[in-house]
């Protein structure tokens, strides 16, 4: 009875994170799309990469600097949201953040490697760039809820307490 409750909770709390994780999600993908369809086009951007010529490095393969400015929102947001309505946890915010940096210090490497090897390697398919955020970003939810669970707040879940308002 007692494995049900806490299967129960477990599911809950995942259903959770994966809702935060989608409005961090709109915000990843809002601030993706604004940079490579809006802000890449405008006059002032196409006059910064035909006269910078390191800015017109940065800027030959788009997907990766977007990525990272996109997937550094979302990840703020998710962490917040998170660690207090999902995991109700009391940590100590600074740690708990170093450890979720620590997270990204190896899951943004790899997936901006990959993603920048893959819009590349089916450049010709439509829309891949928006193909290949989709998929990293299923990565990213399911291996932070992971060590989000397992790691960031082992232990310290359910430790915030609510302050009750004095009548």
């Amino acid at each position: 009875m007692a494995e049900t409750t806490e299967t129960k909770k477990s599911v809950f709390q995942f259903i959770k994170f994966a809702l935060f994780s989608c409005s961090a999600g709109i915000i990843q993908i809002g601030s993706f799309t604004l940079m490579n369809e809006v802000l890449l086009n405008m006059d002032f951007m196409q006059k910064l990469i035909a006269e910078n010529e390191t800015f017109a490095k940065i800027m030959t393969n788009e997907y990766g600097p977007f990525y990272l400015i996109a997937l550094i929102l979302s990840v703020i947001w998710n962490f917040t949201f998170n660690r207090k309505f999902t995991f109700k946890s009391a940590a100590n915010i600074p740690v708990a953040m170093l450890k979720v940096f620590g997270f990204y210090l190896v899951f943004t490497p790899v997936s901006t490697i990959l993603g920048n090897y893959f819009t590349a390697q089916f450049a010709t398919v439509t829309a891949i760039e928006y193909i290949v955020l989709g998929v990293t970003m299923l990565c990213n939810m399911i291996t932070e809820y992971l060590f989000c669970k397992f790691v960031v707040y082992r232990n310290q879940e359910n430790t915030a307490v609510k302050v009750e308002e004095k009548v």
